[in-house]
């Protein structure tokens, strides 16, 4: 069966166009075809274009044209009146094709022939009744478009093998939906070092099929179905995943435009970072809903009852001391790891002692006995209590209520056609719990992608767990197009040799397909005021060279030192030229932002900053084995995915003697 992109017909088409589409699914997997996602415009070209794995291509338009349409046409011309012939405007649409295509495609009608089925008409009434067609063009009557004879027929009418830079210029031009600008893309490797120039690139076809897979929303698409429409994307760190996620967005606009669409995350620097990059991509379309899920659960919750305020994290954290000090302060159990457990029983819709103690705490990093989980049980309802006599929440509260509104009532919250959501491997059992009841009952679209290295996917919990039946519905990326092959390289080796027994350890990372730039700088220094010096004084010569500002990210370990880093870098260059992205990034701005909100994002050139933070923690003596184990693992998957925002050059600095896993 031959490759066909979109799988399915999008877009208003003929009868006998959606025939036609069938039956050239039917042809060899010799084949890929593109179906021109039009948006509307009929003249804009030809309906399909095919390429064989020879390099072998034509385009092909489908003219629904009956024996009655010719019969006019020939009383027409029999009395002189002007009328448009039949076949004319799918000849034209392809003549105006082949004006766009490039000067590396010298002869588009030779090398690129236009065939047009006409399926409806004999070959010899339309042989007899129209004129010739243009040259480089071939008409053909039913006969041909049968599906028993349409495979020798097309392989008798393709072109002369095209090379792979002309493919590469016929994706440019026939499917400009998945041409990626340079605002978008980190890819270009720097020259000599600091000249950050960037250029447009295009998606893969393994990007490109997965974009246009199950696209169509129509009703009659809906009608075959009963069930909800899941999709889950798994890629590595710089697959192109959020790519994907923003032109599916895109394209679901362009031809679903009535279509209520809401894109989640669980980081504010990601939300804002895939606004304002889909903003770009669409010259503003303020259509699509973007929030964090937190920040969508506080919008309708708050609306309901606003007398309820948002813990500050401090005065969480002396309120779960107190619950310990009461409950646990004669056991192992530490608070750090009641407030973890906190979270992650809000995190389910667990409600009752009974149900909190037959849970399955698989992947926790510390097991608990009944009788044990019972007085953490009494540890956590005391915390409840301490909270509500404040009339404050947590953020773990926020879904739960969100949650129980819905059950009382559903007309308080909209509900959405299309939901996609980034980073889904962060979202919770509770979180998926409100989506599901949010999209559009029976056919609302959820769309997802996600890092397996990742969230709870990291602990090897899954997504059936989180109420998800992914079975059937995951698709794979597993090269990464951000980073070079020498970051790539530091990246992955720094995982393995922390977690040499990690069998999932990055998805398979295909290195050999990477292209080649500058190795990863790391620089040992003597305290974390020189770190910052370094730091600030290696941005001066960036901003000397001319280097855009937007193009240089600063990760630092944790917030009060990217705190520090954006006071000082405002104070050099100016307060309207550095931001946190979690307040939105305008144009030629330097980002700084701590490691835990990341995630997501990526620059041509990254900064990591105050790394011995994070690994000197572990040596903590005060940590179990089993906390040890779970800061290590982590830790790792955490400096991993920061150093993979880096798309050209990296550069790590380290206070202390440098580990030998950053060597």
């Amino acid at each position: 069966m031959a490759t066909i992109l979109p799988n399915n017909p999008v877009g208003s088409i003929s009868a006998v166009t959606l025939r036609v589409f069938r039956w050239l699914k039917r042809l060899p997997a010799s084949f890929t075809i593109w179906q021109r996602l039009s948006g509307g415009n009929p003249s804009a070209g030809p309906d399909f274009w095919l390429c064989h794995a020879d390099g072998r291509c034509a385009l092909l338009t489908v003219a629904c044209v009956s024996r009655d349409d010719l019969k006019r046409a020939g009383q027409h011309a029999l009395f002189a009146a002007p009328i448009t012939q039949p076949c004319a405007s799918e000849e034209a649409a392809i003549a105006a094709f082949w004006l766009t295509l490039p000067a590396n495609i010298p002869v588009p009608s030779t090398l690129l022939p236009g065939l047009i089925l006409v399926p409806l008409v004999p070959q010899q009434e339309l042989a007899t009744t129209l004129a010739p067609p243009p040259s480089g063009m071939i008409r053909v009557g039913k006969e041909e478009a049968a599906p028993e004879r349409l495979l020798p027929w097309l392989e008798a009418h393709l072109g002369p093998p095209l090379n792979a830079a002309q493919i590469e210029a016929l994706r440019y031009a026939f499917t400009p939906e998945v041409v990626v600008p340079a605002q978008l893309t980190v890819r270009k490797p720097l020259e000599r070092s600091v000249a950050a120039q960037l250029t447009s690139y295009l998606l893969s076809y393994d990007q490109e099929r997965i974009l246009k897979h199950d696209l169509d929303l129509s009703a009659e698409a809906e009608a075959t179905t009963d069930n909800m429409h899941l999709q889950l994307v798994n890629g590595i760190a710089g697959s192109g995943k959020s790519l994907i996620l923003l032109y599916r967005a895109r394209l679901l606009r362009q031809f679903f435009p009535r279509k209520r669409i809401l894109v989640l995350t669980h980081n504010r620097p990601l939300i804002r970072d895939l606004e304002r990059r889909y903003l770009l991509l669409t010259n503003d379309d303020r259509r699509v809903k973007w929030f964090t899920f937190h920040g969508w659960c506080c919008y309708y919750w708050f609306k309901q009852d606003p007398k309820y305020k948002i813990i500050k994290t401090f005065e969480r954290q002396k309120l779960i001391q107190q619950a310990w000090q009461k409950h646990l302060v004669d056991t192992a159990i530490s608070p750090k790891m009641i407030e973890s457990e906190i979270d992650w029983l809000k995190d389910r819709l667990i409600t009752t002692r009974e149900a909190y103690i037959e849970a399955d705490r698989a992947g926790r990093g510390f097991a608990l006995k009944e009788a044990m989980r019972s007085r953490v049980y009494d540890a956590i309802h005391t915390y409840q209590a301490l909270l509500q006599e404040k009339n404050q929440l947590d953020f773990g509260d926020v879904p739960r209520r969100i949650w129980r509104l819905l059950h009382e009532n559903a007309a308080a919250i909209p509900s959405y056609d299309v939901i996609l959501i980034d980073e889904a491997q962060f979202f919770a059992p509770i979180w998926f719990s409100i989506i599901k009841q949010i999209l559009r009952p029976p056919h609302g679209h959820l769309f997802m992608v996600a890092d397996p290295t990742q969230g709870f996917l990291k602990r090897r919990q899954s997504w059936l767990a989180s109420g998800l039946n992914v079975r059937g519905q995951s698709q794979r990326l597993e090269q990464c197009y951000r980073t070079t092959r020498e970051i790539l390289s530091f990246a992955s080796r720094f995982y393995q040799q922390r977690l040499p027994d990690d069998d999932e350890a990055i998805v398979g990372v295909k290195l050999q397909q990477t292209p080649s730039g500058l190795m990863p700088e790391v620089i040992a220094l003597r305290s974390e005021q020189d770190e910052t010096a370094r730091v600030i004084n290696e941005i001066r010569a960036l901003v000397a060279a001319k280097v855009p500002l937007d193009q240089i990210l600063i990760i630092h370990a944790n917030w009060q030192g990217a705190d520090r880093l954006l006071t000082r870098l405002k104070t050099l260059l100016g307060a309207e030229q550095v931001v946190h992205p979690r307040d939105g990034t305008g144009t030629n701005q330097l980002r700084v932002c701590q490691l835990d909100a990341v995630t997501g994002l990526e620059s041509p050139i990254v900064f990591l900053v105050g790394c011995h933070r994070i690994l000197e923690a572990e040596d903590n003596p005060r940590l179990s084995a089993e906390e040890r184990a779970e800061q290590l693992r982590d830790n790792t998957r955490r400096l991993y995915m920061a150093m993979t925002r880096a798309g050209q050059r990296l550069v790590v600095t380290y206070v202390g003697a440098v580990p030998p896993c950053m060597t």
